[in-house]
């Protein structure tokens, strides 16, 4: 007999509408987490860390492993940004030392992002499954294709210029960039390389750095969200999180040996793959 762990799952729980986070809908799903569902879910998970290590755009595998697996996309959706989250604080711990020349300026940004991922957050928990079931191949398709440009769209670097941070523009370029992290994360590190790129100066490290410390805010905002909105499939994301941080630290020792362009062309071939299984089975 197959061992497993059932729990009771609400994707639009009582305690949301206590919250005034979610819609009226109330649906009440038993989800089996068998061994062998574990063992994809943790081993999708390394994978997970590893391409967002080398390439980015893990949130595909993340994502797309829940919903496989029978997790409603909603809830997919908010699980895979918790299992990110340990991923973006260590990228942003690296990058320690360059906050401290820019970090007044920063926080004008990290305000930005609270608020716009605050309000992408919630836009998710207005809808019912099936609404956001049918935009999920959309977001795919164009998620994939700002991943595949994501070369294309990053910034140039400018060696000896100084990181100038914040401004008006940059305000709302990044508050825009924010309430898409929200709702829907796949693809969001190169929309804000993108836009950083243009609202922001400096050298494409210093930028960088930038992203991933308003990523963290991003997340961290969504999270409390989809916690307190009762949409996270806990044991799953507890199977997933030690993945990711193993893929993560193992992707330094892939990025030696593996070219970025063939895990990107990975990732590509993932968010297609998963945007016609979404447009086929509607």
């Amino acid at each position: 007999m197959c061992q497993c762990w059932t729990y009771r799952l609400r994707d639009a729980s009582l305690a949301a509408r206590r919250h005034g986070l979610y819609s009226s809908r109330t649906i009440v799903r038993t989800i089996d987490l068998t061994i062998l569902t574990a063992i994809l879910l943790f081993v999708s998970g390394v994978l997970t860390g590893m391409i967002n290590a080398v390439a980015g755009g893990g949130t595909f595998l993340s994502f797309g492993a829940l919903t496989l697996v029978g997790i409603p996309p909603v809830v997919a959706n908010a699980t895979s940004s918790i299992t990110q989250f340990p991923g973006y604080i260590t990228s942003t711990l690296a990058y320690w030392n360059d906050f401290k020349t820019f970090w007044r300026g920063a926080l004008a940004l990290c305000v930005a992002s609270l608020f716009g991922s605050l309000l992408g957050a919630w836009i998710l928990l207005q809808l019912d499954n099936p609404q956001f079931r049918a935009l999920v191949p959309w977001l795919l398709v164009a998620a994939t294709a700002l991943f595949a440009a994501g070369p294309y769209l990053k910034p140039k670097p400018k060696p000896g210029q100084e990181t100038a941070v914040g401004g008006v523009f940059g305000w709302f370029m990044q508050f825009a960039t924010s309430i898409y992290g929200g709702f829907f994360g796949a693809g969001m590190g190169v929309m804000m390389l993108a836009t950083l790129g243009l609202s922001q100066a400096g050298d494409y490290h210093r930028l960088n750095a930038l992203k991933n410390m308003l990523a963290v805010v991003i997340a961290a905002v969504a999270i409390v969200v989809f916690v307190a909105g009762g949409v996270v499939a806990w044991p799953q994301a507890i199977v997933m999180i030690p993945g990711v941080a193993i893929g993560g630290w193992s992707g330094v020792w892939v990025a030696k040996r593996v070219p970025q362009n063939v895990m990107r062309a990975i990732v590509i071939a993932v968010g297609l793959f998963l945007a016609g299984y979404y447009f086929v089975t509607g």
